[in-house]
């Protein structure tokens, strides 16, 4: 028999096979329960996925396992097949998320418990979020629901605060590490007071994200102060527990970040009730106390100097109180000019007149949102248009 010339050796066909397998499936997504986990010298995780039928071997770094794991539980592991020198199969592991109600709780409560006892939830490590902020970075998908609702309730209230946004997915595999992306990138700009991180309601499945190992460590070590709004007010996650201040939905963080501007104006309406009833009580009691002296002074001198000296002191409480009372007036129109400008401040008033506030990127097939006073509408840009200085 002739020999072929063109035999490979083991190590060529692994090497041809295992360049085949990643052309053809450079990425691939498998579910299945978790059997036989072990980790091998704290660096490699072996375990394998199955199913009623079959079973695939799969191996990690531990360094990538992101969520803890154990025998029995749901998940979906995202990696390369792979042929090893041994010539087994074998399913490397780069990412790996835990699946179902089940799946989840468990993963969640066995990396609350680590990172429990490291003290990463303590409430002594945690800062308060700076009052009166100017300026705020915010890691959402902008295309959200709970980013728009965001969005109004800041509109809605005092304002003032320059929002710098970090457009991420916020729910699927990818979703931790480009949060942690945008975590590093407001730490080394250093631009912004705060950093929230707001995503609206879903499953359990949509939010697991959020309990991602990395990403809670990342939110642990950031150097500007973490305020979370995930879900709805029953939803816990791992970042809203590491995080500096936890809000129950993004609305909320909208709310907890700003003043009420109706609640302000009640305030200032109040403070100035005050001035005024103390400026009065305060002349009241001047004039008492002036009057008290005449008296006693009436009963210690003489007749024929009672008269003179009740007169020189009635007029100096008459100018004081005249004084008082001018000054009084200035100080309460100094206070009307400043309603008055509070409330052509009002972003309200504008709404009112016709005038709409536009936020969003502006450019051709990006979606911009439209408040109104009375609605909020979405649109995308189809044209842009330069307008003529005599238009």
């Amino acid at each position: 028999m002739k020999e072929n010339l063109d035999s490979l050796t083991p190590t060529e066909f692994i090497a041809l096979v295992n360049q085949t397998l990643e052309y053809a499936y450079s990425s691939v997504l498998i579910k299945g329960e978790v059997a036989s986990y072990k980790v091998n010298q704290g660096k490699w995780v072996f375990f394998d996925l199955k199913d009623e039928n079959s079973s695939v071997s799969c191996f990690m770094p531990v360094w990538s396992l992101r969520m803890p794991i154990e025998d029995g539980m749901m998940v979906v592991a995202r990696g390369l097949p792979k042929v090893i020198n041994s010539g087994r199969f074998s399913f490397t592991v780069n990412t790996l998320m835990p699946v179902g109600d089940g799946g989840l709780k468990k993963a969640f409560e066995l990396l609350k418990k680590k990172l429990g006892a490291e003290g990463l939830f303590d409430e002594a490590r945690k800062r308060p979020i700076p009052k009166d902020l100017t300026k705020l970075g915010v890691i959402t998908s902008t295309g959200a629901a709970g980013y728009a609702d965001f969005v109004k309730i800041l509109n809605a209230r005092w304002g003032g605060i320059e929002v710098q946004v970090a457009h991420t997915q916020v729910q699927g595999m990818d979703a931790p590490d480009q949060m942690i992306r945008a975590l590093k990138y407001f730490n080394e700009k250093r631009e912004v007071q705060a950093i929230a991180m707001i995503r609206g309601g879903g499953s359990a499945d949509d939010l697991a994200c959020f309990n991602d190992e990395k990403l809670v460590r990342a939110i642990a070590a950031s150097g500007i102060p973490v305020i979370t709004g995930i879900g709805h007010e029953v939803d816990e996650s791992l970042a809203d527990l590491v995080a500096d201040m936890r809000a129950s939905t993004p609305s909320n963080v909208a709310e907890l970040l700003t003043r009420d501007r109706v609640e302000e104006k009640k305030k200032l309406e109040k403070s100035i009730n005050r001035t005024k009833q103390a400026v009065i009580q305060n002349i009241e009691q001047a004039a008492r106390v002036n009057r008290e002296k005449m008296m006693r002074i009436s009963e210690s001198i003489l007749t024929k100097y009672i008269d003179p000296t009740l007169n020189a002191t009635n007029q100096k409480t008459q100018k004081c109180f005249e004084r008082m009372n001018s000054e009084l007036k200035v100080l309460m129109n100094a206070i009307e000019q400043k309603m008055k400008v509070l409330k052509a401040l009002d972003p309200m008033q504008v709404l009112n007149r016709g005038y709409a506030i536009i936020s969003g990127r502006i450019a051709v097939g990006e979606k911009i949102s439209i408040i109104l006073s009375q609605q909020v509408l979405e649109a995308t840009i189809n044209n842009i248009k330069e307008r003529k200085k005599n238009e």
